[in-house]
């Protein structure tokens, strides 16, 4: 018998994947949440499948998000990034990347890790939702838009509200599963 699932999975094998075991689950490591708010920003305008779908190749193209070596990439590693197909070729998106990777050097001094720094804004504890349907989840918290004018204010970008809820979702700061999902049943 197939498991219920909320209703944004697809039969794509890659997003049950996703959805069966990441969505929704708490990430602390920084090189992790550095990946997830890479590639929420990277989906800016696109669907979600479509980020996935370039995932190992953005991993491989940004030094398995190394914010360290992203930090001092140069202006040839940014053409060798534009000309890359496994990824988006936005400018705008790659450089964001290096910028963001500068500031989150600064929050990682400041405040020991960008873990310590980013699950403040949910008081150190998933969110745990009750929706009955995916119409139900909101794009846009307050705690989203307190993120997202917070990492703004340090240096970030492509960190809107909508992409600050999504990186909640990924990173399991919030767990919005719904009510009909398999899943609903793991909640903590």
């Amino acid at each position: 018998m197939d498991k219920k699932r909320c209703a944004w999975v697809t039969t794509d094998q890659l997003y049950i994947d996703y959805h069966d075991h990441e969505w929704g689950r708490p990430v602390h490591d920084d090189r992790k949440l550095f990946e997830m708010l890479t590639l929420e920003g990277a989906q800016a305008g696109l669907s979600w499948i479509t980020i996935l779908k370039r995932r190992e190749h953005y991993r491989e193209a940004f030094d398995y998000f190394d914010v360290k070596k992203i930090s001092v990439y140069n202006d040839a590693k940014i053409a060798e990034l534009e000309q890359n197909e496994g990824i988006i070729r936005n400018k705008r998106k790659i450089r964001s990347v290096i910028t963001n990777a500068h500031a989150f050097i600064k929050v990682q001094e400041e405040f020991g890790s960008f873990d310590n720094y980013i699950w403040r804004f949910v008081g150190e504890t998933p969110i745990i939702n009750e929706w009955l349907s995916i119409e139900e989840v909101p794009a846009i918290t307050p705690e989203s838009e307190e993120m997202s004018k917070d990492l703004k204010k340090r240096g970030f970008t492509f960190v809107g509200p909508t992409i600050c809820y999504a990186f909640m979702q990924a990173t399991g700061m919030v767990n919005d599963h719904t009510k009909d999902c398999f899943l609903e049943d793991a909640k903590a």
